[in-house]
């Protein structure tokens, strides 16, 4: 107790702007990063580095404090190696003067997105144009994207139709979204190691759960064969969906997103 009364007796107009400073440069790591599965690992790393200097500034610990002053050097020598795609990334971020702070979309620019996907994937369906689309979640989906051929296009019906016309360039991979914008296409996903009793459920389903088994992503797919509608996420699939219930789904998937805003 006396330990932390003497580091507030310190603390003083200049300590706050150095904490704030620092606060600062964490934030921005985390914005850079993210759009990337390693945005976990740098927050357990923070974390963790935050516990530490707590744990060695506020107890006599000579041993553990040891400890982490020889572990800085490798702990230095490791981070970029671990960090290196994220870091290559967020230097070109930087080199593109891309804004730190992103924008949310508004309800109206959300329900014309969930529109424009429900008629794609209706027509699409009906159809029997197999298909794979990747709604983006909170966690990126960067090294994803980078398998397949980048866009940066608004999402549109006509577009989406096109991606997906059979023996087309890019109609066998995903499609990625985020935001209303279709950032690429033909992206090889990860697939699921589960078995599926249902022998109608082919690449397009393995790859639609595999993808969300690893992050927050929703995946929407569109049966070759069957021209049935599918939607997977946090690695459960929900199949044979209708209009009403797609539409359910995605306005669910959207409107944490919106609730921010709506307050307002």
């Amino acid at each position: 107790m006396s330990a932390i009364t003497g580091i507030l007796s310190r603390f003083t107009f200049q300590s706050a702007v150095d904490i704030l400073l620092v606060a600062a440069v964490f934030y921005a790591l985390l914005r850079l990063f993210r759009g990337t599965a390693a945005v976990q690992l740098l927050r357990g790393i923070l974390v963790l580095t935050f516990g530490v200097v707590l744990v060695t500034n506020m107890v006599e610990l000579t041993a553990f404090r040891w400890l982490v002053s020889n572990s800085l050097n490798v702990v230095l020598v490791a981070i970029p190696v671990i960090f290196q795609p994220e870091l290559r990334r967020a230097l070109e971020k930087l080199g593109r003067t891309t804004p730190l702070f992103g924008r949310r979309a508004s309800q109206a620019a959300t329900e014309f997105l969930v529109s424009e996907l429900i008629r794609t994937v209706d027509t699409l369906s009906q159809r029997k144009h197999g298909a794979i689309i990747i709604l983006e979640g909170t966690t990126g989906l960067e090294e994803y994207i980078e398998t397949g051929t980048r866009l940066d296009s608004a999402v549109s019906h006509e577009l989406l139709l096109t991606i997906f016309f059979p023996n087309t360039a890019l109609h066998d991979g995903a499609v990625i979204v985020r935001s209303d914008r279709i950032l690429a296409a033909g992206c090889v996903l990860p697939l699921t190691q589960r078995q599926f009793a249902d022998t109608q459920m082919g690449t397009r389903h393995r790859a639609a759960v595999g993808i969300t088994e690893q992050n927050d992503a929703l995946s929407i797919v569109v049966s070759e064969e069957t021209g049935i509608i599918s939607v997977s996420r946090h690695g459960r699939i929900v199949r044979r969906l209708d209009e009403k219930r797609l539409r359910k789904i995605l306005q669910g998937f959207y409107e944490p997103r919106l609730q921010p805003q709506n307050e307002r």
